[in-house]
């Protein structure tokens, strides 16, 4: 018990947390609780998590911004592996910091977590050679479900780090790069969402 220390509503965005663990480690190497439910509980963090997910990519690699539509979910995100720059949007329509963004570093060396309630885009950006991305979720994966929104829009105006390039007016990838000059890499549906305001007219 007592192996977490939580930051909540990180930037003012009301729950948006960033969850530091304990770890223990000494010359042979380290342990961590990287999950403990009573512990989350005690922090007020009451959710039930029902899929696990992992993914891999290279340097340059963008994911997002992604949503669902009709069955959001919280999502509970850490690197096990490099370092990325981890984004959400808040998309609740009642919310003070409706399209406001939160970006957070998470990398093996830091080993935060960073918890996104339902209501939020959600997309980052892969910053080493590779990286491994795991995250926990409170509800299914549906593949009809699905959204998202330009990842450069500038009504949102996210600042990926280390990203070069002039805006095109859409999501394309076009002559984006990293500082280095790694191409900036995007599936072809990520380069098809729309702004937010074109998403969304309440």
């Amino acid at each position: 018990m007592g192996q977490i220390e939580v930051i909540r509503n990180v930037d003012g965005i009301e729950g948006l947390c960033v969850i530091n663990l304990t770890v223990h480690g000494d010359s042979r190497g380290y342990f961590m609780e990287t999950y403990n439910e009573n512990d989350m509980k005690e922090n007020g963090i009451d959710i039930r998590f029902v899929q696990d997910n992992q993914s891999r990519s290279v340097k340059g690699v963008l994911r997002g911004l992604h949503f669902q539509k009709q069955f959001p979910q919280t999502k509970l995100v850490r690197v096990i592996r490099g370092t990325v720059y981890d984004v959400a949007v808040d998309l609740r329509k009642d919310s003070a910091t409706y399209g406001r963004y939160h970006g957070e570093i998470l990398s093996e060396e830091n080993k935060k977590q960073f918890l996104i309630p339902r209501g939020f885009a959600h997309g980052f950006l892969v910053l080493s050679d590779v990286a491994e991305f795991c995250y926990k979720c409170d509800d299914f994966y549906h593949p009809n479900d699905e959204g998202g929104l330009a990842w450069n829009d500038p009504e949102l105006g996210i600042k990926w780090p280390e990203v070069v390039g002039d805006y095109p007016g859409s999501a394309y990838a076009g002559e984006y790069t990293l500082s280095d000059g790694t191409p900036l890499n995007l599936s072809e549906k990520d380069q098809n969402w729309l702004g937010i305001k074109d998403t969304f007219t309440f």
